[in-house]
This record gives structure tokens, sequence and C-alpha cells, in this order.
């Protein structure tokens, strides 16, 4: 199955260097030595170039990203993310335990579902003066649910001893707290993770503080 992918094209990222849900895909595509092109959509620039009647086409939900693979159009991290999990070699994303799976899929839902589309750039310029206030209230509020639950999955990383997909919905969302001055000390599960998996070559490569679009004073 893996082989028939080896002739096709490069994937495009169409994505955001600070955008949580793009961040999961890059990492993914680290971890599995995936090469890809990828296109900048700026979500403050223009007013939002994901607004565009052009990325629209893309993806009708306007938000970023969208992936260009194997001759169709994803929109969704997680839909990527398994995609390449079941058409591509290398570390396995999802563990075969179905217990270990199970557990994997809950965190990322309580992430990418509980936690993230509350304090994602559309959301914030609704509510905005109290805007830092109200992601600092919601991430808490998933953080409090978060941190007894690795407590009982984490090895040396979220669910076990192997990176799974629990770990790429983890580190986009703890840059998110961070950026929200959220105390994440009150979590030391999820700290001790976030900065375990930071040190890995795949999250450092995939971070936004050395993609093409990253401002240079964002640049490290």
């Amino acid at each position: 199955m893996h082989g028939s992918f080896a002739c096709l094209a490069k994937p495009v990222l169409h994505g955001y260097f600070r955008s949580s849900c793009s961040w999961r895909v890059r990492i993914a595509f680290a971890l599995k030595g995936i090469e890809y092109d990828q296109v900048p959509v700026n979500l403050i620039k223009d007013g939002g170039q994901q607004l565009t009647d052009q990325y629209k086409a893309l993806n009708p939900m306007q938000q970023v990203p969208a992936v260009e693979i194997d001759g169709i159009t994803l929109s969704q991290s997680l839909a990527v993310i398994q995609y390449v999990e079941e058409t591509r070699p290398g570390p396995k994303l999802l563990p075969t335990d179905p217990k270990k799976r199970a557990q994997v899929r809950m965190i990322c839902d309580l992430i990418v579902s509980g936690i993230q589309p509350l304090q994602n750039l559309y959301v914030i310029q609704k509510i905005g003066a109290e805007k830092v206030q109200w992601a600092q209230h919601f991430i808490d509020r998933g953080f409090q649910a978060l941190e007894p639950i690795l407590k009982e999955t984490a090895g040396a990383y979220c669910v076990g001893d192997e990176i799974s997909m629990a770990d790429i919905c983890l580190v986009p969302q703890v840059y998110n707290a961070e950026r929200f001055k959220v105390d994440v000390g009150q979590y030391p599960t999820i700290k001790r993770l976030n900065q375990a998996l930071l040190e890995i070559e795949a999250f450092k490569v995939s971070h936004p503080c050395c993609q093409p679009d990253t401002p240079a004073d964002l640049r490290a």
C-alpha cells in the first residue's frame, strides 16, 4: 500500500506558522519523514487571506490547514494525520493496542474539540476586549481535565512510551496556553511531557519559530 504513493507529487500544506492545527500536520509530516511544500496563508494580513474566494475553494471553512495530497484536498488536521498514518511508512502515530489507541483518540478529541476551537483566532476576534481572559478560562478548564487523564496514561509521552497523535495535539496547545499567559506549572504532567517532546527533532523543525512565514521578530 505504502509503495504506491512514492512517486506522487509532494504534498502541499496551506497553513500559518502559528496555527496549532497547521503545526500538528507539520509535526506528523516530520515524524513520518514526508517532504512537502508550504504555501503560507496569513490569517491577519489583508483582513485574513483565508477569507479569499481562492482559499475558500480549497477549504470551505476558511481555516488552516488545507493539504493537497495524492490528488485530494483535506482540511482537518486529524484527517490529514490519520490519512498519512494509513498511507505512509514510518513511526506509527496510533498504537496497535485498542485500549491505548482509544486513549490517544480521547486525548486528541479533548484538545481539538474541547479546548482549541474556543480560543482560536476567529472566536477570539469575536470576543473583543476580554479575549485573553476568555482564552485563559477555556484553556485552564481543558487542562484541569487533561492533567489527571495524562497522569493515568502517560509514560515518557502522552500514552505510554511511544510518540502518538496525542503528543502531536498536546505541544501546539501548550504553546497556545503560554501565548495566553496560562500558568502551565499548575499542570506538572502536561509541563513534563511538553518539555520532553520539544527536545525531539520533529517538534523542533515544525515549531512556529522557524517556518517560512515566521516574522523576523519571532524567529529563533
